[in-house]
């Protein structure tokens, strides 16, 4: 148990609004933001394939959040890795 509550409250607070923020920048990211090729208007917008209930697949172009999202985790871990080594942190 704390002696303050208010600090439980504080953190609880600093895990949710930075959660949320993040969800919405990439959801926004996701759906306006891709990356533009001679044929991504009519990528997007043909139906390459109509399943059962009306559910319909394209071959859309990909989201540039994704692409931005995957080459900083490949950053970070390669950073991770050699801090780690160079400052002879035990893991």
């Amino acid at each position: 148990m704390r002696f303050f509550e208010l600090l439980s409250f504080q953190h609880i607070m600093l895990y949710v609004f930075p959660t949320l923020l993040f969800i919405l920048v990439f959801g926004v990211g996701l759906a306006f933001s891709h990356f533009k090729t001679g044929d991504s208007e009519k990528r997007f917008s043909e139906i390459s394939h109509l399943f059962a209930d009306g559910l319909r697949e394209r071959n859309a172009p990909y989201p540039l959040v994704m692409m931005l999202i995957i080459a900083g985790t490949v950053a970070w871990v390669f950073f991770y890795i050699l801090m780690t080594g160079f400052l002879g942190v035990k893991i």
